[in-house]
């Protein structure tokens, strides 16, 4: 059943009580991989497995993962080429109560460092779970972010 979260700004990804952050370096640059992240919502399928359907709406967008969680999201961030933020408005992910996740890019070398950080509140029980997966998200955003590089190379 799908349920509103409590509505969160930007500043949410430094205070939120529970954040999970991984970092990855990739060869395209920034302002590529920029436009990748926040112009491309349709193509986030394509490089991100984990991601079966995305579309943009209006100020935000709706996604659906393999496995049936669904989102639907509010863009909070695009300032490209460096961050692009979005806040989890409705989810069926049960316990969540706040959810944003942050992209920060950065040049490194000739490419960008990709900085993802999940910054999220909810019960006890969806803190425990989401710590217990943050081996398989980081693996997740790991792989994503390479697959990305591939398609943008």
């Amino acid at each position: 059943m799908a349920q509103r979260l409590r509505p969160v700004g930007p500043e949410f990804v430094q205070t939120a009580p529970l954040r999970l952050a991984f970092t990855r370096d990739m060869a395209a640059a920034p302002d590529v991989v920029f436009r990748a992240l926040a112009e491309d919502v349709a193509g986030w399928p394509e490089w991100f497995s984990a991601v079966s359907s995305a579309r943009p709406t209006e100020g935000g967008r709706e996604v659906r993962l393999r496995g049936g969680t669904r989102f639907e999201e509010t863009v909070l961030l695009a300032e490209g080429p460096e961050v692009y933020a979005y806040r989890v408005d409705v989810t069926n992910a049960p316990g969540a109560r706040a959810w944003v996740e942050e992209w920060r890019l950065a040049p490194a070398g000739t490419g960008t460092r990709v900085r993802m950080t999940f910054a999220l509140d909810g019960t006890a029980a969806f803190r425990l779970v989401c710590r217990l997966v943050r081996p398989g998200a980081g693996r997740a955003f790991r792989d994503a972010v390479a697959a990305l590089d591939r398609r943008l190379g």
